[in-house]
């Protein structure tokens, strides 16, 4: 499930880049597709984050 979100945000970073690029050429408003970049991006970094970590050891008691 992991791979598949990781996936999915690496495809969504470049799909929003090319709508960011086409926002410098002012094809598309640059007011949409930069929220939209920034969005990817952020979700990808933090499916790439968001793991399972050690916080030490549990004391029972």
């Amino acid at each position: 499930m992991k791979k598949f979100t990781l996936f999915f945000g690496i495809v969504m970073t470049i799909v929003s880049l090319f709508f960011y690029l086409l926002g410098l050429m002012n094809l598309v408003p640059l007011f949409i597709t930069a929220p939209l970049l920034f969005l990817s991006i952020l979700f990808t970094l933090w499916i790439l984050n968001n793991r399972n970590r050690f916080n030490g050891f549990k004391q029972r008691g």
